[in-house]
């Protein structure tokens, strides 16, 4: 009996490995759009060059679904963007929660 809750909080274990790297593969993500929106803000990268703009456009597409339900909760700001500050922190809280739970697994 001990051998099988052992082999199953094996197995969770693997389970939330898979989900951190999951997530920090998205936060990568949004890191590297969060660092070229602003390059692309400062005119340091040309949205006319097609690495660039292939690059940019890829990203969009991977994260707006993301962004999309954040920004329908969060008030209209003008200019100002906070929907990947919030999914940013979204992403690093379900990192916490996701580690304190495999600490919990190992003892």
């Amino acid at each position: 009996m001990a051998e099988d809750v052992k082999k199953e909080a094996l197995r969770m274990l693997s389970i939330l490995q898979i989900l951190l790297l999951i997530l920090d593969v998205v936060w990568f993500i949004m890191i590297a759009h969060i660092i070229m929106s602003w390059l692309i803000s400062f005119q340091v990268l040309n949205l006319q060059q097609p690495i660039v703009a292939q690059i940019w456009y890829g990203l969009n597409r991977l994260l707006e679904p993301i962004y999309t339900p954040i920004r329908r909760f969060l008030p209209d700001m003008g200019g100002l963007d906070l929907a990947p500050l919030v999914a940013l922190v979204a992403v690093y809280a379900a990192r916490i929660i996701i580690t304190n739970n495999m600490v919990a697994l190992a003892f």
